[in-house]
């Protein structure tokens, strides 16, 4: 009797197993059929639903410890921008909605301290003025690689009018990413456009294109890596050589498009996600369960900043270095806390079927 239960036990499963395959792959089909009476909306292309390897691929020998392990995932399709929200999209989101973001924002110390470590002093109240981060052009030498505040500064004043600071302007610049722009500010405008940013998984599966385990959007070849993206070229932080023909950001569509028509997922500008940054999360998925359309962590974690909740940012930027971060990989991915911001991060955004058909 026993046996016998053993048995239709794993026989009951196969036959869930199997009914739920088959019901991915059935929605698969319905959703790719339905899809054909929506047509994309302006600036956007479909992503087809697929199965893919998300995370560090074999013979990626940049990977860190945080995009471990690999494991097979499944996303829906979905509509995704084809460029990063550019400097045009955002000024009519605003002057639409008279928003001001987190950047041109007093600066409240009551609300900051929360999220710092009890007894921090608090600075002068010069240096508490709206402003962001702007990478320190003057770099001459660096005493440590880890320490990045050498090429970071804190501008007052800065923000996605005034990307390098108050006598700077995006005047001749419409077709350029949007920057300075903080976690809280891609929400608003996403609300305003009807869409919602993109998980990391969606965001992966989108900068895969028709392919299901690239290193990079374009493949596996870095020797290309310039022809490709706009990165750091040089001894970072010191002295950049631009082969790449950008010594920092780039307009949009500067290079050509990944496999499906997607521009600048690798480079130029990193790309806020919903996901919350934690680099434990693949240690602890559990890849013995067939994993579809993943949410990410349930919780943020990150040792260099465990006072502070971040989320995952994407893509590297046109200060990725291979003797710094290395992020112009499809698998790459650093922390954002929601109140940052810097001239080197944007975001793109997606729209559902759901969302266009409500």
């Amino acid at each position: 009797m026993k046996i016998k239960k053993i048995i239709l036990t794993n026989l009951i499963l196969t036959i869930l197993f199997l009914g739920c395959k088959e019901k991915v792959k059935e929605e698969f089909v319905i959703e790719n059929k339905e899809i054909e009476n929506i047509s994309a909306p302006e600036g956007m292309v479909w992503v087809k639903s697929k199965t893919f390897i998300q995370g560090a691929k074999s013979g990626d020998n940049y990977a860190m410890p945080r995009e471990k392990p690999a494991h097979q995932v499944t996303v829906y399709g979905f509509f995704i921008d084809i460029n990063e929200v550019t400097n045009k999209q955002f000024k009519t989101f605003v002057e639409s909605t008279n928003y001001v973001t987190v950047a041109e924002r007093k600066i409240d110390w009551d609300e900051m301290k929360k999220d710092l470590p009890e007894g921090t002093t608090k600075p002068h109240d010069s240096i508490l003025q709206p402003g962001s981060l702007i990478f320190n052009k003057n770099v001459n030498k660096v005493a440590s690689m880890g320490d990045y505040s050498q090429w970071w500064i804190w501008k007052i004043g800065a923000n996605w009018k005034h990307p390098e600071g108050p006598n700077s302007n995006i005047e001749g610049k419409d077709d350029y990413p949007v920057v300075h722009i903080a976690f809280e500010d891609a929400l608003a405008y996403c609300k305003w456009a009807n869409r919602r940013l993109p998980t990391e998984a969606e965001w992966e599966s989108a900068a895969q294109g028709n392919s299901t385990d690239n290193i990079y959007t374009w493949g596996n070849n870095s020797d290309v890596l310039n022809d490709n993206a706009n990165t750091w070229q040089g001894v970072f932080p010191i002295k950049n050589e631009s082969v790449d023909g950008f010594e920092f950001i780039a307009p949009i569509k500067s290079y050509a498009p990944n496999s499906i028509g997607i521009y600048d997922m690798m480079g130029n500008v990193w790309e806020i996600t919903s996901d919350l940054f934690n680099v434990n999360y693949y240690e602890e998925l559990d890849t013995t369960k067939e994993i579809i359309n993943p949410q990410g962590a349930s919780k943020s974690y990150s040792p260099d900043n465990p006072y502070q909740q971040e989320h995952v940012i994407k893509g590297g930027s046109f200060l990725c270095n291979a003797s710094y971060c290395a992020s112009f990989r499809i698998s790459a991915k650093m922390g954002m806390t929601p109140d940052s911001g810097s001239d080197h991060t944007g975001f793109r955004t997606i729209a559902t079927k759901e969302m266009l058909t409500k």
